[in-house]
């Protein structure tokens, strides 16, 4: 099929390459032109045939809103919108609902991937509308990684991004927890090769993961984490699911505590966040702050 894709970051750019090699035409744009297929999105639009697909994979916010706001007065009714980004969940329904009045569909999709999407596989999480899942569903296919499992449709408008959204909320609480256990290593004596316990872990225990093994590939690029600086920023969608807990009654401490947690290494600097920045950097790329 044919897909537009607007926004080619880090997540974006990846996701072109790996749709194309499933055997698809992506046009992409991006306000960088050296990696802009197309000059604009009028031309975007206009380069592809109906009924039209536009995932759009740019910072949630304003710059998300300007965007569908764009799309809408350049795409005609039976054409399909795709919010692949970090959009809080229930803006999802107002999306949906400004294009809906223009006859255009809306499909939300939380993508987990990071940097490594491009070869393993990006885990996808929608909602929307079956009639519009099924006109995106090629791309899907080829996002998704090998295998059975990898891609749901989650529900309704809304559905992914609040899947995602619970999915990084469970992130920050693994995340926390191998950095706690990882500063306690550091700090008893009697432990005399804290990455090697580490690496021991990957095998046979009940906490093999793959969080485990990018703790274990940033010990092994700076053993004890001395270039790193403690700091790990928040992305938003922590904050969110505390928010979507308090509103639903349902206690989530772990996850609250490891959110509180980056709040306290943005004033200090923690050992236990030099792991979680070691980890968001591994998994996706985040930047990190050097050793002062």
């Amino acid at each position: 099929m044919e897909l537009g894709l607007v926004g080619l970051g880090k997540m974006g750019g990846n996701m072109r390459e790996r749709i194309r090699r499933g055997g698809h035409t992506v046009i992409g744009y991006d306000r960088n032109p050296e990696v802009s297929d197309v000059a604009s999105l009028e031309e975007l639009v206009g380069r592809l045939s109906g009924p039209r697909v536009v995932w759009v994979m740019v910072p949630a916010g304003e710059a998300t809103q300007q965007t569908i706001d764009a799309l809408g007065e350049l795409l005609a009714p039976g054409d399909l919108v795709v919010d692949g980004g970090n959009s809080r969940w229930n803006e999802d329904e107002k999306h949906a609902g400004e294009l809906a009045s223009k006859g255009i569909g809306f499909v939300d999709c939380g993508v987990s991937g990071g940097v490594w999407g491009l070869e393993n596989g990006y885990a996808l999480m929608y909602g929307g509308d079956t009639e519009h899942v099924a006109m995106v569903q090629p791309v899907f296919d080829a996002l998704k990684p090998e295998g059975t499992f990898g891609a749901v449709h989650a529900g309704k408008v809304g559905a992914g991004h609040f899947a995602k959204m619970v999915h990084n909320g469970v992130e920050y609480a693994m995340m926390q927890a191998f950095a706690e256990g990882w500063e306690l290593l550091e700090a008893a004596d009697a432990v005399t090769d804290v990455r090697e316990v580490f690496r021991s872990w990957q095998e046979g225990t009940v906490i093999r993961s793959w969080l485990l093994d990018l703790a274990v590939k940033a010990l092994d690029d700076d053993e004890h984490l001395d270039k790193l600086r403690g700091i790990a920023k928040d992305s938003g969608e922590g904050r969110w699911t505390v928010e979507a807990a308090i509103d639903n009654g349902v206690p989530l401490p772990a996850i609250t505590a490891s959110l509180f947690a980056r709040f306290s290494s943005q004033q200090e600097d923690s050992p236990q966040m030099k792991m979680i920045a070691a980890l968001r950097n591994q998994f996706g790329g985040h930047a990190v702050e050097g050793a002062k």
